[in-house]
């Protein structure tokens, strides 16, 4: 396919992402994305599986069970009021669906979850669950995809970088996956927070729109890894900046 076609497809991809992420709780069936991406459900299914290497449906299923799960941290929502909003006909079918994602049914997620790790670290003064520490680190090469607002919705972000990577043929298995957040989410309003979902590139690879050149230098900085899904992560980002706070001037 010529870079002129991909181009064409892209445009399209992250038109339709963009659109899922706004209207998980509307009906995304594959015609109604098809009617977005302007094309025909059988050729956009081909398009859009071999990009990002699952279904539509698959895509919207997941998700949506990531917002649940960030629901289930973050807000006081029911578990039948969330497998509702997550499209789910009854409770035992959410149920069922989200122990297979996540190792643990919803009400148990809510209470036993990964995030309350580092909750249970915090109150004792104890970052070490979530290794957040101060890191010497090299001069960095990063390309990444701008994101605004909550931090847990860099995801999006990440959705775009890696659809791009792979629709420019860029994408090389050894890019490690960094994200890059510039505010303090204490101090700044949730719609004005920045972040950059970012990976790691050679000096040379050149960054066109919706990709930006990232750069760090030499220096210590606080850092964290952590794995599972983002809306888990609120607590490491907090403790990123907790401790940075220790070392401002």
């Amino acid at each position: 396919m010529t870079g002129g076609a991909w181009a064409t497809y892209e445009k399209r991809l992250h038109r339709v992402s963009a659109y899922i992420y706004g209207h998980l709780d509307e009906e995304l069936d594959l015609d109604r994305l098809s009617e977005i991406a302007c094309l025909s459900p059988h050729h956009w299914h081909r398009i859009y599986r071999a990009v990002h290497g699952e279904t539509l449906a698959a895509t919207v299923k997941r998700l949506r069970l990531q917002r649940a799960a960030a629901e289930l941290v973050q807000t006081g929502l029911s578990v039948e009021a969330i497998a509702r909003r997550s499209g789910y006909p009854n409770v035992q079918s959410f149920n069922r669906t989200f122990k297979a994602a996540y190792d643990l049914p919803p009400a148990r997620y809510r209470k036993e979850g990964s995030h309350k790790a580092f909750e249970t670290a915090s109150m004792e003064g104890n970052a070490v669950m979530y290794d957040v520490d101060l890191r010497t680190i090299e001069p960095l090469f990063l390309a990444g995809v701008a994101h605004s607002g909550s931090y847990m919705g860099i995801g999006e972000a990440f959705e775009t970088l890696y659809a791009t990577l792979f629709e420019r043929n860029l994408f090389r298995p050894d890019m490690e996956m960094i994200g890059i957040y510039l505010d303090d989410a204490e101090l700044v309003k949730t719609d004005k927070l920045r972040s950059f979902a970012c990976v790691t590139v050679n000096g040379q690879q050149a960054a066109e729109a919706p990709l930006t050149r990232k750069g760090s230098t030499a220096g210590t900085m606080p850092c964290c890894g952590t794995g599972g899904p983002m809306p888990t992560c609120r607590g490491p980002i907090n403790g990123l900046w907790d401790l940075a706070a220790e070392f401002r001037p």
